[in-house]
């Protein structure tokens, strides 16, 4: 699972083939949750809830880039590096 970004701890990562809806998985920890793209939602799993804040709030301003990375990565290709959050 390629790692995507990472920042103040998080691991933002991507599975190659992935089933719908798009998304991607978030890692801190002991805690893991998937992210709704386009929902900018949880949809499995949880994280601390600052955690869930900065992970939601990269998101909303990655939102292109990781639309882009799911297709990439439905191709079996390799996802692209997205900027993390500062």
């Amino acid at each position: 699972m390629p790692t995507i970004s990472s920042f103040y701890g998080i691991l933002i990562r991507m599975y190659l083939d992935e089933h719908a809806p798009p998304h991607f998985h978030a890692i801190y920890g002991g805690h893991s949750a998937s992210i709704d793209i386009q929902a900018l939602q949880v949809i499995k799993g949880d994280l601390p809830r600052r955690a869930q804040e900065l992970v939601l709030d990269w998101a909303e301003l990655h939102q292109e880039a990781l639309l882009h990375n799911w297709e990439l990565c439905r191709q079996h290709r390799r996802p692209v590096a997205i900027e993390p959050l500062c």
